[in-house]
């Protein structure tokens, strides 16, 4: 019978106490900086909570830590699967346990660091227990996008679960799919049945800290990381993904950057107009980020301003997530 986590790690037999650090943002605000900064100062190692930063040779389109940052601090849960294959929250999970009970085991921190929000939810909460998929009606869900589009699936699906169509683009086909195949087969919205996660004492003993900045400096962020990727090679990079001897799968590429190229390299999008859309689609994610992050219970946040040196952040992070310790002491 498999051990529990909360609030000690079971590896071979063997109860381990966890405490597990982690350090969120939205995309572009600079966290993996800091997220470096912070495993430096505690001799830690990274759990990377990234969805795209699994795929390997998707680098450029993923801001991934260099290969210098990674000789210096080791990485987990990054380059560990083919962009031709699909990965879930599940197996996420699965993963991430895995990492977090062998670097308990070895006495080693550990620094989890990273911007998809539902691997970060899935993490501390726990996975959603839904139905099994359909693949028959997924294909026949498949078949109407490509005869009506995925909005006109999206359309139907905020008509039954309007929560869970706000935060699914109408272009992401997979989610679209997996929110219309629950509400077929339990008869109620994903969203209501996601909610049990809210009410989660939490996996494991969790200090969580979100840092922030302005809307409109972030913003220019985005804007900057866009052209710092064209000119370091996206464009080539999704090229050799595309037409090379390793096909992207349909989930890589609805990744924000390698869906916009993918339609320039078709001829369907100018190179500019994908540039412009990869800026406005990666400004629609760190809404969707903003929005999950204010719904999360138990955050502690850092505020940070354009220019604000990395070591100045992470010794607020150091001090909040220190606070957060206090709190659970029973600390003023």
């Amino acid at each position: 019978m498999p051990c529990r986590s909360v609030p000690a790690a079971c590896f071979e037999g063997v109860l381990v106490p966890v405490r597990l650090h982690l350090l969120i943002g939205c995309t572009a605000c600079g966290k993996s900086a800091v997220g470096l900064e912070l495993a430096r100062r505690l001799g830690a190692e990274i759990l990377s909570v990234d969805s795209m930063k699994i795929y390997r040779r998707m680098d450029v389109g993923t801001a991934k830590p260099t290969i210098e940052e990674r000789a210096r601090i080791r990485h987990h849960l990054i380059d560990i699967i083919e962009p031709s294959e699909s990965y879930s929250l599940g197996r996420f999970i699965e993963d991430a346990d895995r990492v977090i009970r062998e670097t308990a085991a070895r006495g080693q921190p550990l620094v989890a660091e990273g911007g998809t929000m539902m691997f970060v939810r899935g993490l501390v909460s726990g996975v959603f227990e839904g139905p099994p998929a359909d693949p028959d009606y997924r294909q026949s869900l498949r078949d109407r996008a490509a005869r009506e589009g995925s909005a006109a699936l999206h359309a139907e699906l905020a008509g039954v679960d309007p929560v869970a169509a706000a935060r699914i683009h109408p272009h992401d086909l997979r989610r679209i799919e997996r929110a219309m195949e629950v509400f077929r087969a339990r008869g109620r919205p994903i969203s209501e049945l996601q909610t049990q996660w809210s009410g989660s004492a939490g996996r494991y003993d969790c200090r969580v800290v979100a840092i922030r900045m302005p809307k409109e400096d972030l913003n220019r962020h985005i804007n900057a990381r866009v052209r710092q990727m064209i000119a370091g090679g996206l464009v080539e990079e999704v090229r050799s993904l595309l037409f090379g001897p390793a096909s992207i799968g349909e989930q890589a590429a609805q990744a924000v950057g390698y869906a916009e190229i993918i339609r320039h390299l078709r001829g369907e999008l100018s190179l500019d107009d994908a540039v412009e859309q990869i800026k406005i689609n990666t400004r629609r994610l760190a809404k969707g980020q903003r929005t999950w992050m204010r719904r999360m219970p138990g955050i502690r946040w850092v505020d940070i301003t354009e220019g604000e040196p990395v070591e100045h952040i992470a010794d607020r992070v150091s001090q909040a997530w220190e606070s957060g310790e206090q709190r659970r002491m029973g600390h003023k």
